[in-house]
């Protein structure tokens, strides 16, 4: 096995040749580019997508509800916005180890009073790092899992929907997001939630594909929406 592991790596070595100052062409081999198929780069370029587009949804959360960052004891939204870049390594003890769509659910609870962006989104982080199996970089022998990316996509329209719906107990929505108003219109947050969702719903296809299944699709009321599961 060992062998045929070897001969693989061998034969997907990618080679370029330069002009090199002497005059003479110089090879250079590239063994990471061609350890990779054709979806493995999507892969990765999809999650980076994805996820740098969660944290310009959190940077604008912050705009609108700049209270929450200053609840988490951030020192300013910037900091807030790159402590969630960098989740996998900072702890986060307000969550009581919570993670993926439990994190979520925090933000829409009455009984919290922390960071509400930090929690929703933190939690939509985990969620897409369990949908890509914990991984920042994909290679010829990895896989994925088409219903955890379809999952992770139903859960971004799950956090739109309780974004314009959820309210406190005094009637307020826990979080503004988009403005409605006519004279003020912005869609933005919507938007950028379709287009991280259209993202996952492609992978999940391209996936399902490859592995030569369907996407298993599953059916739930907008008036019951709670997030699925994600890291299953």
């Amino acid at each position: 096995m060992r062998w045929l592991v070897v001969l693989l790596a061998l034969s997907l070595v990618a080679c370029t040749t330069k002009m090199g100052k002497d005059g003479r062409t110089q090879t250079t081999v590239d063994v990471k580019y061609l350890a990779k198929s054709d979806v493995d780069r999507i892969a990765d370029t999809d999650r980076t997508e994805v996820v740098e587009g969660l944290l310009l949804i959190a940077d604008k959360l912050y705009k609108r509800n700049p209270k929450e960052w200053k609840k988490g004891g951030a020192v300013s939204r910037e900091a807030a916005v790159e402590r969630l870049r960098q989740r996998n390594s900072r702890s986060w003890p307000e969550f009581g180890g919570l993670r993926e769509r439990q994190a979520a659910a925090l933000a829409f609870s009455n009984a919290y009073d922390g960071d509400r962006v930090a929690a929703l989104v933190y939690g939509l982080l985990t969620m897409v790092d369990a949908a890509f199996e914990h991984k920042e970089e994909f290679y010829i022998l990895d896989s994925l899992n088409e219903t955890k990316l379809y999952n992770a996509a139903r859960n971004m329209e799950i956090a739109v929907w309780k974004l314009g719906n959820d309210r406190n107990q005094a009637g307020e929505l826990f979080l503004l997001s988009n403005e409605l108003d006519p004279a003020n219109r912005n869609l933005s947050f919507e938007r950028e939630f379709g287009r991280i969702t259209g993202l996952l719903d492609l992978m999940a296809k391209i996936v399902a594909d490859r592995n030569g299944r369907t996407v298993s699709r599953s059916a739930q009321a907008v008036a019951t929406m709670v997030f699925l599961p994600v890291g299953f």
